[in-house]
């Protein structure tokens, strides 16, 4: 019997493959998961020898070597190998670093793709295998070769001009120079506004009618002279427009699209949708959901087809080919769509069911007839006035597509699907009495911060990167600390307001909140500063334009037309004089990033807004005076490249005294995460509404006693053989706090009964701080709670 070894990317797409060979009775297959890549480019080193036409120095992973010696191993006592990764650039690599990896024979080695996990589409793929793709191996080895080279030549500059530990990348720096174009889009916006002039119509029966004027006045009393001409006068219907629409559904889903509509339909991440759509594809339930494409199978056409007719009737189907419009599209994938079209429902998390069913009716929509709509505009003329008041409607005569998948129109909201706004029955010169009549000042809006939907739209539409590349672009950039997915609290403004009343103009003036974010992306002041020094030093880099044209580059290697070497060769040859050029730090020369603010009136010494070790701050002198200089944090909301002088020296009144509470100062200050009160040695988080700067002796006395309480009932034991040694109880539940770290509590265990020992048990038991990553490292655990506990800004630069 011959014995077959099939090698994929997942262990739970190994377990489902296996089980259709199973379930058809086929024996002599073996199936095993290489979980991704088993083989990159030496972690801790540039390994790429530019002397030697810039040849990629890999090796194989350190978790993945035992891995490898059980595939090498496997593959040994195979007569043949079907490597069986995923259809795209990064799964033909895998496959190829695979064949390398394990020292495949050519001739017992077979490439098999599928682009959705069934025992059809797998058999069929045995039945046609082919060898490896160099062509888009070498696509591949371009995009990680060069992004290499931008990472590890130019993040060391970074370290030199600004700060250690930065880094920057072909991709991550654009997308992060997206986010810093719009915030300065919108500190230079100036809002104009317009006067919006509605009226509200009685007919006879009691029914009414709302209308808005076409036009809208620039000035107030524009507006006021407008609605004195209204007064008395007699309105009519002056003419009735009804015309017959249509509103075709939307192409099946791409990555780009699904990503847009998990965010806006469910609020997911873009992260968070690709790891519940890596799910769904691994449980066979959809096809690869890494693709730019929009077409369907006939097999999937027919499937589509046939669900459609028998849930809605042969009206509700409509048959149509779609094709794709995104720039750079390359994949030759299928759209995403459910494996199987008359599977209503999947086992899964909630989440996973949801994207799942979100999936199956855009699909099944992108196949169905037609909404037809009956659009009806009403024009109601002013006698003396150019301007007429409109009202208009709409009505859903056969509701098609929409009666089973509405598409989100914007960032919250879903496209009407039935009547926008219903009529009530009109005739022309139909008599109208005005019952009120407001004009209402409007402010133009600025533009919009990016939430990670639109960036992923944007970054399609400018063509930067494809579509496995969006969300770990957007989770890099906020990893790094350069953009941050944050709210921004609205401020209040006046608008006004005039109404007409008996025949007199009524003003009024009231106010509205604006300007108010939530979930958007925000850059950081390092973001901003990283950005500045990248686009005058290597405006190339991070040019929009030259970025897309280096993936139609990547494009041309795949299609065989360009040695990918001579790709990178072209690029390295402008890029590294620019590297050389931009690490040089001339005497005397200004700190990238520092903003010089003015002179301190009190000792004449320069104030500065610059980057220091937790971030922004500004500085009173320099590093050259006698006496050291003295620093503050910024507060939230106030950024580096627009905080004033003033705003700045206000920062050096803290940290301020209160005054006494039980015989030791109250004192308020700044610190690295923010205001915060601190007395006898203990600290209290200022909430988000005090200011530091007005917070009073009472309400910081309130502050701490209300901490002290929370902390009272949180205590659950103490023990006297060591002060420090605490079990509380948190938000995740009882943890051991000694030392000012904590420590998880194993949950079949009682923590009021613990004793010492046990507690030292646990504390010793714990993983040591340098197996931990990111915030974990504060904790023994990242399940524990956080301490809240403010720290005092640091005084070094």
């Amino acid at each position: 019997m011959q014995n077959n070894l099939v090698i994929v990317e997942s262990p739970k797409k190994a377990e489902l493959i296996q089980g259709f060979l199973n379930k058809k009775k086929l024996t002599g297959y073996t199936v095993m998961a290489s979980a991704g890549h088993v083989r990159d480019l030496k972690q801790k080193a540039f390994s790429v020898d530019l002397a030697n036409d810039y040849a990629p120095e890999y090796e194989i992973s350190e978790d993945k070597r035992a891995l490898v010696r059980s595939l090498k191993a496997a593959a040994k006592r195979a007569d043949l190998v079907f490597l069986a990764s995923d259809e795209d650039r990064e799964g033909e690599a895998i496959a190829w670093h695979l064949s390398q990896a394990l020292d495949l024979d050519p001739a017992k080695t077979r490439r098999i793709v599928f682009h959705e996990i069934t025992s059809e589409a797998f058999l069929h793929a045995l039945e046609h295998p082919r060898s490896i793709d160099q062509d888009l191996v070498d696509a591949q080895q371009a995009r990680r070769v060069l992004d290499r080279i931008v990472g590890f030549e130019l993040s060391p500059v970074l370290w030199r001009r600004i700060r250690r530990s930065l880094s920057a990348g072909r991709v991550q720096s654009v997308a992060a120079r997206l986010v810093v174009d719009r915030e300065r889009e919108i500190n230079a916006f100036v809002s104009s506004s317009s006067f919006r002039v509605q009226a509200e119509f009685a007919l006879e029966g009691g029914a009414s009618l709302s209308a808005e004027l076409n036009h809208r006045f620039e000035e107030e009393a524009e507006a006021s002279t407008f609605l004195s001409l209204c007064s008395g006068q007699a309105f009519s219907i002056g003419s009735i427009n009804r015309r017959s629409g249509k509103r075709s559904p939307a192409a099946p889903f791409t990555t780009s699209t699904l990503q847009q509509e998990a965010a806006h339909k469910f609020g997911y991440s873009v992260t968070q949708t690709m790891r519940l759509a890596q799910s769904l594809y691994e449980s066979g339930h959809i096809t690869y959901m890494r693709t730019d494409s929009v077409s369907l199978s006939s097999m999937a056409m027919g499937a589509i087809a046939e669900v459609v007719k028998t849930t809605y009737g042969e009206r509700y189907y409509q048959a149509r080919k779609y094709q794709t419009k995104s720039k750079g599209a390359q994949e030759a994938h299928e759209a995403i769509r459910p494996t199987y079209m008359d599977k209503e429902a999947i086992s899964g998390t909630p989440q996973e069911q949801r994207l799942y069913q979100l999936i199956r009716r855009r699909t099944l929509a992108s196949q169905m007839a037609d909404a037809e709509l009956e659009r009806t505009t009403v024009s109601i003329p002013v006698s003396g006035s150019p301007h007429s008041f409109v009202a208009q409607g709409e009505v859903v005569i056969f509701k098609g597509f929409l009666e089973l998948y509405m598409e989100s129109s914007g960032e919250d909201e879903p496209v009407a699907t039935s009547a926008a706004k219903l009529l009530p029955p009109l005739s022309e010169d139909q008599a109208l009495t005005l019952s009120q009549l407001d004009a209402v000042e409007r402010f133009a809006q600025r533009p919009a911060r990016y939430t990670e939907a639109s960036m992923v739209s944007k970054l399609e539409e400018l063509g930067i990167g494809r579509p496995s590349t969006y969300a770990p672009t957007i989770q890099t950039i906020q990893a790094r600390g350069y953009v941050e997915r944050a709210d921004r609290e609205g401020r209040e403004r006046r608008f006004v307001e005039l109404r007409l009343e008996e025949g007199q103009i009524r003003r009024s003036e009231r106010t509205e909140l604006y300007g108010a974010d939530k979930g958007k992306l925000i850059p950081t002041d390092i973001g901003i500063v990283v950005n500045d020094f990248l686009v005058e030093q290597f405006p190339r880099i991070v040019d929009y334009n030259f970025t897309a044209r280096v993936e139609e580059g990547f494009d041309q290697v795949a299609e065989g037309a360009m040695r990918w070497q001579d790709l990178i060769d072209e690029f390295y040859q402008d890029f590294h004089p620019a590297v050389e050029q931009a690490s040089e730090r001339h005497e005397g020369e200004q700190r990238v990033g520092t903003r010089l603010l003015g002179t301190d009136p009190a000792t004449g010494k320069p104030v500065s807004a610059t980057i220091g070790r937790y971030g922004a701050m500004v500085m009173i002198g320099s590093a050259e005076d006698e006496d050291k200089p003295r620093f503050a944090s910024l507060r939230t909301g106030q950024q580096l490249d627009t905080i004033t002088l003033s705003e700045a020296l206000k920062l050096f009144e803290l940290p301020r005294q209160l005054g006494l509470y039980q015989d030791k100062v109250v004192t308020v200050a700044i610190g690295r995460f923010g205001p915060y009160v601190r007395h006898d040695g203990k600290f209290a988080s200022l909430p988000k509404e005090a200011d530091p700067m007005t917070i009073t002796l009472a309400e910081a006395i309130e502050l701490m006693e209300a901490k002290q309480e929370a902390e009272r009932k949180s205590l659950l034991r103490a023990y006297d053989e060591d002060a420090d040694l605490q079990v509380r109880s948190g938000r995740f539940g009882p943890y051991i706090k000694y030392q000012g770290a904590n420590y998880k509590i194993p949950k079949e265990v009682e923590a009021t009964s613990l004793s010492y020992e046990d507690c030292m048990r646990l504390i010793q038991a714990a993983p040591a701080p340098s197996a931990r990553k990111g915030r974990a490292a504060k904790t023994a655990s990242a399940s524990t709670p956080r301490s809240k506990t403010p720290r005092r800004a640091k005084s070094k630069a």
